[in-house]
């Protein structure tokens, strides 16, 4: 079962929380009653950070062949006027 503790419980069983956490434990973390973090056993977090280098290496592989533009380019793009805005005062 999942443990909530809100912050102030949280600082108070601390070594214990972690101590739950190496033996395969989540605790979530509330403020207010609402969830807004969690200690995870560190085989998630390294499962969740390798599924992303995952997803991520997938999607750049799907975008291998496209053209792609220099620095400069995407510089110009970004930092380029939009239509009409030429001559207007701030």
């Amino acid at each position: 079962m999942t443990d909530a503790l809100n912050i102030r419980e949280l600082r108070a069983r601390l070594a214990e929380v972690v101590t739950q956490a190496e033996a395969g434990e989540i605790t979530v973390i509330t403020r207010k009653g609402e969830r807004v973090g969690a200690v995870v056993p560190i085989e998630i977090l390294d499962a969740i950070e390798d599924a992303e280098d995952e997803l991520l290496a997938r999607e750049a592989e799907k975008h291998r062949n496209e053209p792609t533009v220099s620095m400069a380019e995407l510089l110009a793009d970004l930092f380029e006027e939009p239509p009409g805005a030429a001559g207007s005062a701030a």
